[in-house]
C-alpha cells in the first residue's frame, strides 16, 4: 500500500543524505540480471548513509590544504557513485561527474578544468587514463585492496563529523560540477548548489507523489545530471529507494524493472525509441511501473510507449544550468511540455532581432502550421537560478546576454501560452531562406510505422544555406520502400513544402553519445558521404545515391565554391 505523507523540505542535500541515518528501509539496490546473482543487492537507507559519511571523512583528510573541494568521478552506474555524491554533500564538497566516453586531451581537460585534486574511478576506466598527464591529481580506484584499506579507518564515521570547509554545507555551496552536452566547443561545467538541487528533488518528489513505497530505476548515466537531478534527488527525498543499472540496455530494461519491482525511470534522448524497438513480449504490462519522466521522446513514441507497456511518459524541461524550468500543469495539450515555472517570464523570441515570436498556430489535431514564424528561442526575462559555468564567463556571458537567461533551446508557443519543445538552436535549418527546426520535422518522420529512430539535420546546399537529411533505423524485419516512404510523406498535412528530406541515411542503428542522445555532429560530419545506403529525392521520388550520381553532386557542389563545407 502506498503512503501519501509529503516529503519534509531540506535546505542542502547534505540534510536529505543525513536522514538516512537510523533508517533501515531499503535505500539503494543494485546487481540485478547478473550472471552470478541469484538477485539485487540491497542497502539499508542508513548503510548508505554510512557509506557517504565513510567518504566524505576520507575526502575531507586527502584533499591538500587550499584545494578546491571538488572530487572527480569517473564511474559507471555502481554503487560507488552515489555515495560518492552523498560524500561531497555532506563534506561540503563537489562531484565533476566525468564522461568516460571522452578520450585523451579531452578527458584530461575535464578533470583539470574542474581543478579535482582526487579523480575516483573503476578498473574498467583505467585504460582511459594511461598517458594523460593530470598532476596534482590522485586517482583512487574502487574494488581493490587498497582502496578498501583507505577506507577501512573511517568505517564508524557518521554524517556531519567531516567538513572540507569551516561551518559545514550551505544552501549556496556547490555539490555539482555537470558538463553541458553541447555540440560544439568545449563542455561547460555548470555549477549547482545545494540549495538548488534539494528544491529540485524535493519538487519533483511532490510533484509526482513519490513516497517510501516508489522504487527509481537509474539507468541513465550519473556523471550526467538527468539521473542525479530527476532521479537519485526526488527519491533521495521522499525517501524511496534507488536501484542501479551500470549502463542502459534496452534488452535488460524490463527484466531489471521486474526484478527491483521499480516504478519510476527517466529517460533522455532516444531511450524511448530504442525500447519500442524491441521484441513485444506478452508480459510487456506486467510490472509496477507507473511513470517515466524525462525530454525529447515526442507525442508518438509516447503514446506508443503508454500502448504497449501502460506506463505513461511525462516529458519536462529545466536545463542542468537551472535557468529556466517549465511545468507541465492542468490542461497541458499533447504535445506540450507546459507552461513557465512560477517565477519565470519565459519568451519564444528570434534570437537575430530579439522580438517576441508570433503564437502558432495549430490545426485540429494540434500540428504546427507556421513554424517559419513561430519558432524561436526560449528565454528568460526574469528571474533566473543559473549559477554560472565553471571557470569560463564567456559562456556565461552568452548564456546572459542582454539581462535575459538565453536556454539554446527552439520552441514555440500555442495562443493559450503552453510551450512546446522544437530542438536545439544547434538543429534549425535554413533551407530556401526559411527556418526550419529538426525536432518538428522529427515528429513527422516518427509517424512512419516502418521507422523505430529518427534523426534529421542539416547538410549544405549547392548553391547556398542547407538541405534536410535524416538518418533513419528500421524497426526489425522492416526495409526501406521508397514509394511508401514518399507517399507517406505526401500524406502529411504539417510537413512544410521545405520540410521533406532530400537525402535519406538507412542505418542499423543512430549513433548516440554516452547519454544517450542522438550524435548530431557525427552524423552532420557524414552527411550523404558517410556509410549506410543514402537515397535522395529528386522529382518527388527516392532513389539510391549512386556513384554517378554522387559525382554529379560532389561536381556541383565545386562549381559553386562549396565543396569544402561537406569535409568540415
Amino acid at each position: 500500500m502506498r503512503t501519501t505523507t509529503a516529503p519534509d523540505a531540506a535546505e542542502t542535500v547534505a540534510e536529505l543524505v543525513a536522514r538516512q541515518w537510523g533508517d533501515h528501509r531499503p535505500g539503494l539496490m543494485y546487481g540485478a540480471g547478473a550472471a552470478d546473482s541469484a538477485g539485487p543487492t540491497v542497502l539499508s537507507r542508513h548503510r548508505t548513509a554510512q557509506e557517504a559519511a565513510a567518504r566524505a571523512a576520507l575526502l575531507a583528510d586527502l584533499l591538500p590544504a587550499g584545494a578546491e573541494p571538488h572530487v572527480g568521478v569517473l564511474l559507471d552506474n555502481t554503487p560507488e557513485f552515489p555515495s560518492w555524491l552523498g560524500a561531497a554533500a555532506l563534506a561540503g564538497a563537489a562531484v565533476a561527474g566525468i564522461n568516460p566516453t571522452r578520450r585523451g586531451p579531452e578527458l584530461a581537460r575535464d578533470i583539470l578544468h574542474t581543478d579535482c585534486r582526487i579523480l575516483v574511478t573503476e578498473p574498467a576506466h583505467l585504460p582511459l587514463l594511461r598517458g594523460l598527464d593530470l598532476p596534482g591529481v590522485r586517482l583512487l580506484v574502487t574494488g581493490t585492496e587498497e582502496y578498501a584499506a583507505l577506507l577501512a579507518p573511517y568505517a564508524d564515521a557518521e554524517p556531519g563529523e567531516a567538513r572540507v570547509r569551516p561551518g559545514g554545507p550551505r544552501p549556496d555551496t556547490r555539490l555539482l560540477l555537470y558538463f553541458t552536452s553541447g555540440s560544439t566547443g568545449a563542455p561547460k561545467a555548470a555549477v549547482c548548489s545545494q540549495g538548488r538541487l534539494a528544491a529540485a528533488g524535493g519538487s519533483l518528489a511532490r510533484h509526482f507523489s513519490v513516497t517510501p513505497d516508489d522504487v527509481h530505476y537509474v539507468c541513465m548515466p550519473l556523471f550526467h545530471g538527468n539521473a542525479v537531478i530527476a532521479d537519485w534527488l526526488p527519491a533521495l527525498a521522499a525517501g524511496a529507494p534507488v536501484a542501479l543499472r551500470r549502463r542502459f540496455s534496452a534488452s535488460a530494461f524490463l527484466d531489471d524493472v521486474r526484478a527491483y519491482g521499480a516504478t519510476y525511470f527517466t529517460y533522455v534522448g532516444r531511450a524511448v525509441q530504442y525500447l519500442l524497438a524491441t521484441e513485444p513480449r506478452p508480459d510487456d504490462r506486467e510490472h509496477r511501473l507507473r511513470l517515466g519522466f524525462g525530454t525529447e521522446a515526442g507525442a508518438v513514441d509516447a503514446a506508443r510507449f503508454a500502448e504497449r507497456f501502460g506506463v505513461r511518459l511525462v516529458e519536462g524541461y529545466g536545463a542542468t544550468e537551472g535557468g529556466a524550468s517549465v511545468q507541465r500543469c492542468p490542461g497541458t495539450p499533447q504535445g506540450a511540455l507546459g507552461r513557465a515555472a512560477p517565477g519565470d517570464d519565459l519568451a519564444v523570441v528570434d534570437p537575430e532581432t530579439g522580438r517576441e515570436c508570433p503564437p502558432a498556430r495549430l490545426d485540429a489535431r494540434g500540428r504546427l502550421l507556421n513554424g517559419d514564424e513561430a519558432i524561436g528561442e526560449l528565454v528568460n526575462r526574469g528571474r533566473s537560478l543559473f549559477e554560472g559555468y565553471w571557470r569560463n564567463p564567456d559562456a556565461e556571458a552568452a548564456r546572459t546576454r542582454h539581462g535575459w537567461y538565453w536556454t539554446g533551446d527552439l520552441f514555440f508557443r500555442d495562443p493559450e501560452g503552453f510551450l512546446y519543445f522544437a530542438g536545439r538552436t544547434d538543429d534549425r535549418l535554413r533551407v530556401d531562406s526559411e527556418n526550419l527546426a529538426a525536432a518538428v520535422i522529427e515528429n513527422v518522420l516518427a509517424r512512419w510505422e516502418a521507422a523505430a529512430a529518427v534523426a534529421v539535420y542539416a547538410v549544405p546546399d549547392e548553391v547556398a544555406g542547407d538541405q534536410v537529411m535524416a538518418a533513419l533505423a528500421l524497426r526489425e524485419g522492416a526495409a526501406f520502400d521508397p514509394e511508401a516512404f514518399a507517399a507517406f510523406l505526401a500524406a502529411q498535412p504539417d510537413l512544410g513544402t521545405k520540410m521533406a528530406p532530400r537525402y535519406v541515411r538507412i542505418l542499423d542503428e543512430l549513433p548516440v553519445t554516452a547519454t544517450n542522445k542522438i550524435h548530431r555532429v557525427a552524423l552532420r560530419r557524414a552527411g550523404f558521404l558517410g556509410p549506410g545506403p543514402v537515397w535522395h529525392r529528386t522529382g518527388g521520388a527516392y532513389r539510391p545515391l549512386g556513384a554517378e550520381d554522387l559525382s554529379a553532386l560532389l561536381a556541383a557542389y565545386g562549381a559553386q565554391g562549396r565543396r569544402e563545407l561537406l569535409d568540415r
